[in-house]
Order: C-alpha cells, then sequence, then structure tokens
C-alpha cells in the first residue's frame, strides 16, 4: 500500500496529497545501521582537544633531586615524573581525532530506516511550499500553530529564496532545527518529533535519501 499524505499549507489548510517513496519511508528500521550511523555523526562532533602534559612537557625537574646512593630514600632523576606531585601524567589523553568510518551503504540504510520510523509514526508533514513575505518569527510562530507542530521540528529546506526566508524565520525558535535535503542525515531525525518537508525536498528513490546526505562519520 502507498503511504499517501495530505499536502499541507502554512495557513493549516491542505493542497493536494503526495505518496511517499516505499523505498524510502516504508522499510522495516535497521537498528544496527541507525546505532552504527548516529555513533558515528555523534563521534565527529567531538572536538578532541583534550590534552595532559608528560614529563617532557612539564616544566622544571631538570636536576637530579638527590644523589643515586647513600640518602635511604627512593632513587629518583626527576621531580617532574608522573609518580611526583605536579609531575607529567603518564598515558594521559592528548588531541585526537574521534571520527568513525562508516560505509556509504550502512549510512543510507541508517537514513532510510530513520525516515520510516517517523512514516511510521505518523510524525512526517509535507508543505506545499514556503510563503514567507519576509523573514518574522511572529509568522513563524502562527505557522507552527497553524499545523499543530509540537516538540522539535526539523525543517528540510531547499537553496531557493523562498527556503532561506523560512530558514531565518524559524531561526530563533529553539524548538525548531533546519537541515538542507542534501545533508538530511539518520541523527537529526532521530532527535526531533517532525519532519517537515516541501514537495521539492521530499526524498525519493533518486533523491538525497539513496544519494547524498553522507554522515559526518561516513567514509569517504
Amino acid at each position: 500500500m502507498p503511504l499517501t499524505l495530505d499536502v499541507r499549507t502554512p495557513d493549516g489548510g491542505t493542497a493536494g496529497t503526495v505518496e511517499l517513496d516505499e523505498a524510502i519511508f516504508g522499510i522495516e528500521p535497521n537498528m544496527a545501521a541507525l546505532h552504527q550511523a548516529v555513533t558515528a555523526q555523534r563521534a565527529a562532533r567531538r572536538s578532541g582537544s583534550h590534552s595532559t602534559l608528560t614529563r617532557a612537557e612539564v616544566r622544571g625537574g631538570g636536576a637530579k633531586p638527590w644523589r643515586q646512593k647513600g640518602t635511604g630514600r627512593a632513587r629518583h632523576g626527576s621531580i617532574r615524573s608522573p609518580q611526583w606531585v605536579g609531575g607529567g601524567v603518564a598515558h594521559g589523553p592528548k588531541p585526537r581525532d574521534y571520527r568513525q568510518k562508516v560505509n556509504r551503504k550502512t549510512v543510507r540504510l541508517a537514513l532510510r530506516s530513520a525516515l520510516s520510523d517517523r512514516a511510521r509514526s505518523e510524525r512526517v508533514m509535507v508543505i506545499d511550499e514556503w510563503n514567507f513575505a519576509q523573514p518574522r518569527t511572529k509568522d513563524a510562530i502562527a505557522v507552527l500553530e497553524n499545523l499543530s507542530l509540537s516538540g522539535q521540528v526539523l525543517l528540510v529546506l531547499g537553496d531557493s529564496t523562498a527556503h532561506q526566508t523560512a530558514d531565518r524565520s524559524f531561526r530563533n525558535l529553539p524548538s525548531v532545527h533546519s537541515v538542507s535535503a542534501a545533508e538530511l542525515n539518520a541523527y537529526d531525525i532521530l532527535r526531533s518529533d517532525w519532519l517537515v518537508f516541501t514537495r521539492d525536498t521530499l526524498p525519493t528513490s533518486t533523491g538525497p535519501a539513496t544519494n547524498g546526505a553522507a554522515s559526518e562519520g561516513d567514509d569517504q
């Protein structure tokens, strides 16, 4: 059975119907692919800037603290070795890249799985077109109320002027996040309660859901 949705207008009305591609919105979600893609994307967002000083980098400790024999104390060559207070850190963290390699097929499967999950939960909406005359947050709030959108909302936008105006209108609303159709990914979908497309940005078998939307952790 094809998945059919009413196409909504920003004022809350309808403008026909649209069929969702079953290959994109009608598959059984693959939890393993979702986990791998989301984990990789979250790991890629880590800065990896943590750093500790080794005994070679800690200031001071150039002279041997006491002679090797005859003092009755343990032998030491530097007061900056790891066992000393103020000494270097042994095996401490250093700057590193946390990105993980994920097969492109896995990334695409995860994206289709996330879209199918939202479609199954009836959390996908298609807008005929954004018609903001100018960027206004007040108008954006009115649109959310007209469409009964609550919780975290993900807008999938294109490159047209109308979409850019819509992006600027919703920008100040903390519950709304926008992403371009080419950058749509499983992580952003799963952290959102609603997905809002337009006719132009709705994924198809030859669209972003299969040919693009590479995750940050994708194996390039």
